[in-house]
């Protein structure tokens, strides 16, 4: 009998039936005098004792502001010490935290407060060159639940310190002990199914959608990343993804401290540089990053005289990673056990994970296996039916880790979540005979060209293998005689852009291609860039890609 793409995560580990608030409170009665959060440009340093002290008192303070359980909480910054404090604190009283992202403007964040309902705005003053105070007065008419917004820089030491001047006084006491009292009745409400938090996706093809995870999806997910990597309550992980993103607070904030590791910031957003220097500094014994991400710090100019003797393990994960990057951060960066992630917001957000010893293969050409406690098929995208192991599908999970649904909007979770509860992906994926996935490419993504289905990892694949590409995305634009035709972006390595630019043209990498890959499939356009359109947690736009060719090609027309 054939057999089909079907495969479901044993474990002998079960899964956690807590808070996230009881997580860390058992954490810190374990660890309370490790090191819990480093963010270098702060210089901020907390134990685990002083971080539960820090959250306590903003959760009081949250109490005493008349948040209730379900209230939607919206924090809006980069990474910040604040923000982990936030993400805690509304946790432990069963606000909803609402991510906003940082690159917003006024109309995104708009839609989102009123989308979610946001009562109280937590924010920075702004962001590079983003006055966040000047978009919110912008908007803050059209925004009738919002009650409050407070900013950091202005607000927080008054926050925070609001339940700590209580002390002072022998009435600041009682108060306190009401306080104490109020915030533990509060949690000993809250249940592990409770919705604690809302995450937009990135919008691609209209306005964001707010992603609804339970203390059980996201707490559970980042405990499993962080035994994925082996983690205890030695590790120190590096994390210069943003916070906002699952990323930054599942996978980072809520794998560390559910095993006792350090969490360290480099800053605000990410550069290489001060990555590499907070790496060394701080002694860090795992990274995280896109791809993107990876190959900045491997061209830095001080990547050759940073030590990265710490490093042991990491994740690259957020787009495709193409091998020769994989190999390169596998040998030059020191981490032996980097591992792949794969999965979405709406999954908490992820599926499947390589393993820290699994073959080099494996490492740099899949996306591993199954998350424990998770289940996998691969379907025709049109009947639905799994398809036979090894054949190409629509991947889709089930399990702990799926969503609740999108915030308020039943149609668009009834048409990514079906009546069996599977999440379809919009991914196309294969699965092999021992259980490791590989993604082929988005199902939106796919170049039908005069009949012949392209999948264009494969020609990026295959790009990567010249010298001097540093990396290459594929793209679909229209032909009114094929339908659509192969167009390939491509960004040169600084030696071929510097000392061989005149020779490394569109016309010579189709000549690199021929005879190797099919003549349908070699690129028609090529375009050179510096730089491709991304979001800010640097995935690739392709949408925007096809927009840009479209009107530079002159194809509005064959549309």
């Amino acid at each position: 009998m054939t057999r089909t793409s079907y495969t479901h995560g044993s474990s002998e580990m079960p899964l956690l039936g807590e808070t996230i608030g009881d997580n860390l409170r058992r954490t810190v009665e374990r660890f309370g005098d490790r090191d819990a959060l480093v963010v270098r440009s702060q210089g901020y340093r907390a134990s685990y004792q002083q971080l539960w002290e820090a959250t306590t008192r903003v959760a009081g303070a949250l109490l005493a502001r008349g948040i209730q359980k379900g209230d939607r909480v919206g924090v809006w910054s980069p990474n910040r010490y604040e923000w982990v404090v936030i993400q805690y604190a509304t946790a432990r009283i069963g606000a909803i935290l609402v991510n906003v992202n940082p690159a917003y403007k006024a109309r995104e964040l708009e839609h989102v407060l009123n989308q979610s309902g946001v009562r109280l705005l937590l924010m920075s003053r702004g962001f590079r060159a983003t006055d966040y105070v000047a978009i919110l007065d912008a908007v803050r008419g059209e925004c009738p639940e919002l009650e409050e917004a407070l900013v950091f820089e202005n607000d927080w030491e008054a926050l925070e310190g609001a339940s700590a001047a209580a002390h002072d006084s022998e009435l600041g006491q009682q108060h306190q002990l009401v306080e104490n009292d109020a915030l533990a009745a509060r949690e000993a409400s809250l249940t592990f199914d409770d919705p604690i938090n809302i995450q937009y996706t990135s919008g691609t093809t209209g306005m964001p959608k707010g992603a609804t995870l339970s203390h059980h999806n996201i707490l559970n997910n980042g405990f499993f990343c962080g035994e994925i990597l082996r983690y205890t309550e030695a590790d120190r992980v590096c994390v210069p993804v943003p916070f906002y993103h699952c990323f930054g607070m599942v996978i980072g904030n809520l794998a560390c401290t559910s095993h006792g590791a350090c969490v360290v910031v480099p800053g605000e957003a990410f550069e290489p540089g001060e990555t590499l220097a907070t790496i060394e500094a701080e002694r860090c014994t795992s990274l995280y990053g896109v791809p993107t991400m990876y190959i900045a710090q491997l061209k830095h100019d001080s990547f050759e005289s940073t030590d990265l003797s710490s490093l042991r393990t990491g994740i690259m994960a957020g787009s495709p990673c193409p091998i020769e990057v994989m190999k390169e951060v596998f040998e030059r960066m020191n981490m032996r056990e980097v591992t792949i992630a794969y999965g979405m917001t709406e999954t908490s957000p992820a599926s499947t994970h390589t393993a820290v010893d699994d073959p080099v293969e494996k490492r740099v050409a899949t996306v591993g296996r199954v998350h424990p406690h998770v289940e996998i098929k691969i379907v025709d995208p049109e009947s639905g039916r799994v398809v036979p192991l090894g054949e190409r599908g629509e991947l889709c999970t089930r399990g702990y880790n799926v969503m609740l649904g999108y915030w308020k909007d039943h149609e668009a979770t009834t048409a990514a979540i079906d009546a069996a509860r599977w999440m379809h992906t919009g991914d196309l994926a294969t699965l092999d005979e021992e259980g490791y996935i590989s993604i082929v490419g988005r199902i939106k993504d796919m170049i039908i060209r005069g009949g012949e289905n392209i999948y264009p990892r494969e020609i990026e694949e295959f790009l990567y293998t010249h010298p001097d590409v540093e990396d290459a995305q594929v793209i679909g634009v229209p032909s009114e005689r094929y339908g659509e035709e192969v167009m390939a972006w491509v960004k040169l390595r600084a030696r071929a852009q510097h000392e061989i630019e005149n020779t490394i043209d569109g016309d010579s990498l189709a000549e690199y291609c021929r005879g190797t890959i099919a003549t349908f499939k070699i690129p028609r356009y090529w375009k050179f860039v510096d730089e491709f359109p991304m979001t800010v947690t640097g995935k690739i736009q392709k949408f925007r890609m096809r927009e840009i060719a479209v009107g530079e090609l002159g194809l509005e027309g064959e549309i």
